[in-house]
């Protein structure tokens, strides 16, 4: 019998290897000590490579931020990020004036397009105990035709996103976040409308899988069959055995998209990130912050950057933190406003 898993893959240090069409795959969890008074640690930061603090020390980073954790204001271009932020909150400020909290659950998709200049700021608020930060942050390359598009956004809260809980042959003892790509005919929100994501012949999912100790679930064969690539990153917890054979947390699994899989943790529980889509399948040149086809299209991406920085910084500082008010919202470019469900416009910051 043919093995469901095609190639095993130990993580290790972030980024996790990804195939077309993600480009980079990063998991932070941070478990930050009680909050300041403004939104930083109340703990010495002395030791830390401030602006460069990757380094875990204590179980949490500064990551480029000074005084608040995070990441101050930076370009994108050509593609596109997707943030799944399960604990803590992220303040959003960009070049074109929009803004947004959010965490929790949410999740926020940005289209970055021709280009955009962006913050996502990690303020912490507990004043009397710790202040847990995690998200996963994916990039999805865009198309060719679609890397020059106007930047967009579009917030997923957490209580518009379905989870699917099997039952009886199907599983038990398990729950899916279908983030992107419907299940069991569940749908989740849209992706921005020039995503890879919306085309209907990409295939993309974007699944959190948790299982109880001894859970299980019978992963559907995906739509695409053998031309969409599936690969299951099993990032915390004790192992997933796919049809038997067992892949221990810290490794992911590319596995047959075309066959349905027998998903069991024997173990424990455990938690596995599902990335699936079909290839672009286009030349990738990427430097830094900026994804593009071609060298010469690489090097246009700074000339334009040094030129225009992608419509300026409309903020008062590089890493904007939008108060003390913990109320998630979202103000989009055009000016419109949306909110978690049950949450008024009028409760959102207006900074």
């Amino acid at each position: 019998m043919t093995s469901a898993v095609l190639q095993t893959i130990r993580l290790g240090n972030p980024p996790w290897p990804t195939v077309d069409p993600f480009l980079f795959c990063v998991h932070h969890l941070d478990h930050y000590p009680e909050a300041d008074g403004a939104f930083g640690p109340a703990a010495s930061l002395q030791g830390r490579d401030i602006g460069q603090d990757f380094a875990g020390k204590d179980g949490w980073r500064m990551y480029h931020g000074a005084t608040v954790p995070g990441f101050p204001q930076h370009p994108h271009r050509g593609f596109e990020t997707v943030t799944y932020a399960r604990q803590g909150l992220i303040d959003h400020s960009d070049s074109l004036g929009a803004a947004a909290r959010f965490g929790r659950g949410d999740v926020q998709w940005m289209t970055a397009g021709k280009g955009i200049v962006h913050s996502e700021m990690f303020p912490l608020f507990n004043e009397t105990g710790p202040n847990p930060a995690e998200l996963f942050q994916i990039w999805m390359n865009l198309p060719s035709s679609r890397k020059m598009v106007d930047p967009y956004f579009t917030m997923l809260w957490d209580g518009e996103i379905p989870r699917h809980r099997p039952e009886g042959e199907e599983g038990d003892g398990a729950e899916i976040t279908v983030i992107a790509g419907a299940l069991a005919g569940l749908e989740p929100p849209s992706a921005p409308p020039d995503s890879w994501a919306s085309s209907a012949e990409s295939d993309v999912a974007i699944w959190h899988l948790r299982f109880d100790a001894d859970g299980r679930w019978t992963m559907p064969a995906a739509a695409g069959g053998t031309d969409t690539v599936r690969t299951l990153y099993v990032f915390d917890g004790g192992s997933l055995a796919i049809d038997g054979e067992v892949v221990a947390a810290g490794n992911a699994a590319v596995v047959d998209a075309a066959a349905t899989v027998e998903l069991t943790a024997p173990d424990g529980a455990v938690e596995v990130l599902v990335l699936q889509g079909r290839p672009i399948a286009e030349p990738v040149a990427q430097y830094g912050p900026f994804v593009m086809n071609t060298q010469t299209e690489i090097e246009q991406a700074f000339a334009d950057y040094r030129r225009t920085e992608f419509g300026g910084w409309p903020w008062p500082s590089d890493a904007p933190v939008h108060g003390p008010d913990q109320a998630r919202f979202a103000r989009h470019a055009d000016g419109h406003t949306d909110t978690p469900p049950g949450v008024l416009v009028s409760e959102t910051p207006q900074n």
